[in-house]
């Protein structure tokens, strides 16, 4: 806290006052990797509202989600655990009502509690009205987010969000703070062509083939992106308009990475690194950028921290308040990511990557360790897999026109171990695992995982024994 934060607390102290609680805006987009932002260095997509956000707050470079799902990362959002130790390895499952979320513990602090927008992945897979899924939920009473929330709106329509919004804050009671999660449809696939991205500008990642189809994939993802970083600002706009903006914490960040091969469903950085940009007026300096490893473990215990209520013990998360105050460090040395079940299928002889794989890794700041318990599957993109990038990769493929390094991240043999180093090889794509000149390395980033693994429970096969 700076001499100015110090001298205000100490004058309302003074003044017999309690400082006032900050509500909590925690937003998030659908499959966004971190580099996909303007601010974030990538000078072919339109992201203004959000490029300015950052420079209100604090933006963070090294944001990892727990897994490179929609379910599981928002298992670990919302419980500062990770999915696995929430028991959230089944893509489909709800939250055990056992498993508390942080809004729970804010709502029995006297906050007014609220979720909206696009289905928050929490109460089972969406849709199964009718069902005999959907017979299994309600027989056992599996579905809680409306006894943990004060107000859910499951409504999925983009236009509405205004309306919505304006809603939830009729409901507020006058003189509670709030907490709202919003959470946006963009830019998950299948994306629209909207046009306000030329394909022959975007940027191909070195992990993918520069194709014309994979361009044109790009195109339309950044595209949806735009398109929520509109969205974005009408939340703001809302806040503003109520005169909420100068006492709310607000939290942007992805679920999991973009849809794209290497990316979502993947425990590569692609999959698991998004954007996050943190504004707190008052509390938090202006255009401040972290290198620092942060998890979406971290979220929920630094929103507790934030309005002074205890960390239960059962989250595994680290609060990042002091850093976001100033301190120059983060709390973390790793973190960590779980591949789970995607989706809603049953698992066939056909199936692939993209709807099973289990697989966990942790990331140091130079090194990440993939550990892969099904090798065995065939890799395939998660929701993209019909579009002309991932099409026409199957094709040069079959053409024998990849790439070596494409050739062997799509179509090779996968090893059980993955080590990378990321200073020299930010795309993951030369193995180093087995290296006699890395085993320190390796060894010390498989005793880390091991140990994750260990106090979380998993149901995997630690990668030592010893």
């Amino acid at each position: 806290m700076n001499r100015r934060q110090v001298l205000g607390l100490l004058s309302s102290v003074a003044l017999g006052q309690a400082p006032a609680r900050p509500n909590i805006l925690f937003v998030l987009s659908d499959d966004h990797t971190e580099r996909d932002l303007g601010v974030s260095g990538n000078k072919t997509i339109k992201t203004p509202n959000l490029d300015r956000f950052a420079g209100q707050g604090m933006r963070f470079t090294r944001m990892f989600t727990a897994a490179p799902q929609c379910v599981p990362s928002r298992t670990a959002y919302l419980t500062g655990r990770s999915p696995v130790a929430a028991r959230m390895g089944r893509f489909s499952s709800p939250l055990p009502r056992d498993v508390k979320i942080y809004p729970e513990y804010l709502r029995a602090a006297g906050y007014y509690t609220g979720v909206c927008r696009r289905n928050f992945h929490l109460d089972g897979a969406p849709g199964q009205a009718g069902t005999d899924t959907n017979a299994i939920y309600e027989a056992n009473h599996l579905r809680t987010m409306a006894d943990r929330m004060d107000f859910v709106d499951r409504t999925g329509a983009r236009a509405k969000t205004p309306e919505i919004l304006d809603q939830f804050f009729a409901k507020v009671p006058a003189g509670k703070p709030f907490f709202l999660w919003v959470n946006f449809n963009d830019p998950h696939h299948p994306w629209d062509k909207l046009g306000t991205h030329d394909p022959k500008e975007v940027f191909v990642p070195g992990h993918m083939p520069d194709l014309p189809g994979m361009r044109d994939d790009i195109a339309r993802h950044y595209d949806e992106i735009g398109r929520m970083d509109e969205e974005f600002q009408w939340v703001l706009d809302t806040l503003a308009k109520r005169g909420l903006d100068k006492n709310t914490l607000v939290i942007f960040a992805g679920d999991n990475g973009q849809a794209l091969p290497h990316g979502k469903g993947s425990l590569y950085d692609s999959g698991m690194n998004v954007p996050m940009l943190i504004r707190w007026p008052g509390q938090i300096a202006a255009g401040r950028i972290s290198k620092e490893l942060v998890s979406g473990e971290d979220i929920g215990p630094t929103v507790l921290e934030a309005v002074g209520l205890p960390v239960p013990k059962d989250m595994s998360g680290k609060s990042i308040l002091g850093h976001l105050r100033g301190a120059a460090a983060g709390p973390r040395q790793y973190v960590f990511g779980a591949r789970l079940h995607h989706g809603n299928a049953p698992f066939t002889e056909t199936t692939k990557a993209s709807t099973f794989d289990l697989s966990r890794c942790v990331r140091s700041k130079k090194y990440k360790l993939i550990y892969n318990c099904t090798p065995q599957m065939e890799y395939s993109p998660v929701d993209s897999a019909r579009d002309p990038g991932w099409t026409q990769i199957v094709e040069a493929h079959r053409a024998g026109k990849l790439k070596p390094e494409h050739e062997l991240a799509y179509f090779g043999k996968r090893r059980v171990l993955e080590l990378y180093d990321l200073d020299a090889d930010p795309w993951e794509l030369t193995n180093l695992a087995g290296r006699p000149e890395l085993a320190k390395v390796e060894r010390e980033l498989k005793v880390a995982l091991t140990e994750k693994m260990i106090l979380d429970y998993d149901f995997l096969p630690p990668p030592i024994t010893d």
